[in-house]
C-alpha cells in the first residue's frame, strides 16, 4: 500500500517539479513526506491528503481554511506555506521543511529542557502567536507537537488545521466573538472547552503556550489528561511545583 501511494506521488509531484523523497510520517487523513524542488534546489515537506480518508466537513471546511490562513501568514517562526495542488484523490500541500522534527519528540528523547534553551524557544513561540493574533487570526491547536525545529534548532509553529479569522483588526480583539468549537488536545485547551462553554480563542492560545512552556521546563505535561474529572479539577487548581522543579526560576513560574 505505501509503495503503491508513493508511486502515485512520485508521478503526481515529477509533473510539477519535485522529486519525491524520504517519508517522514503520517496522520489521519495525510502522509507526509520530504521532496526535492528542482526549481528552487531545495527540500521541502509535502503534506499529501487522502480524499477518501478524510471526512467531507474537514475536506470542505477545515482544509480550505487552513490552506486560506497559511498563505497569508510570513514569519520567521512560522512554517512556510509555498503552494497547493489538487488532484481527483488527493491535496498536496507543499511546505517548509524542519528538518529538527517535533519539539515534543526532542523532550521525549532527552527530558526537560534547561532555562536557557526553553527562554529562546518560549520567546520565539511568544513571537510567531503575536504576529498571528495580530492578524486577527487563532490557530486553536497549540502543542509541542506542532512546534517544529530548523536546520539552526529554532522554533517553527505548524500545523493549522484548527486556524481561523477571529477578528478583523488588532481594535476588534477586545470584543471577540467567543467560539463553541472544540478545538486542541485535552491536556493543553483551558477548562472552559472541557465544560463546553463558548471561549475566548485567543485567550485559549495563550493557555495552551503556558502547558508548552510548563513541560518544556519539567519535561511532562501539567495536568494528566487519562481522566477528564480529574483533568479538570488539576487544571482549576493549577500547575504544581514539586522539590523536583527547584532549579525553574520564579519568573518562569509565574
Amino acid at each position: 500500500m505505501a509503495n503503491a501511494q508513493a508511486t502515485v506521488v512520485s508521478a503526481i509531484l515529477e509533473k510539477h517539479g519535485y522529486q519525491l523523497g524520504r517519508y517522514l510520517g503520517k496522520g489521519a487523513y495525510a502522509i507526509v513526506w520530504e521532496a526535492y524542488f528542482k526549481t528552487w534546489q531545495t527540500n521541502v515537506a509535502i503534506k499529501v491528503v487522502l480524499k477518501e480518508k478524510a471526512e467531507a466537513e474537514f475536506l470542505t471546511k477545515f482544509l480550505p481554511r487552513e490552506i486560506q490562513v497559511w498563505k497569508s501568514l510570513k514569519h520567521p517562526n512560522i512554517v512556510n506555506f509555498y503552494q497547493s495542488i489538487e488532484t481527483t484523490n488527493r491535496v498536496y500541500v507543499v511546505l517548509e521543511l524542519a528538518p529538527g522534527g517535533e519539539v515534543m519528540d526532542m523532550i521525549r528523547t532527552k527530558g526537560a529542557c534547561d532555562e536557557k534553551m526553553s527562554g529562546k524557544w518560549f520567546e520565539q513561540l511568544c513571537q510567531g502567536m503575536a504576529y498571528i493574533h495580530s492578524k486577527g487570526m487563532v490557530h486553536r491547536d497549540l502543542k509541542l507537537e506542532n512546534l517544529l525545529l530548523d536546520k539552526n534548532n529554532n522554533i517553527k509553529i505548524s500545523d493549522f488545521g484548527f486556524s481561523k479569522q477571529a477578528a478583523t483588526d488588532l481594535e476588534s480583539l477586545n470584543h471577540v466573538k467567543l467560539s463553541e468549537t472544540y478545538c486542541g488536545s485535552y491536556a493543553y485547551v483551558p477548562p472552559e472547552i472541557l465544560q463546553g462553554l463558548p471561549y475566548n480563542p485567543f485567550l485559549s492560545d495563550v493557555w495552551s503556550m503556558g502547558v508548552i512552556l510548563y513541560t518544556m521546563r519539567t519535561g511532562k505535561l501539567p495536568f494528566d489528561d487519562s481522566n477528564l474529572r480529574r483533568l479538570l479539577r488539576q487544571m482549576i487548581k493549577g500547575p504544581i511545583f514539586s522539590q523536583k522543579h527547584k532549579s525553574i526560576s520564579h519568573e518562569c513560574k509565574i
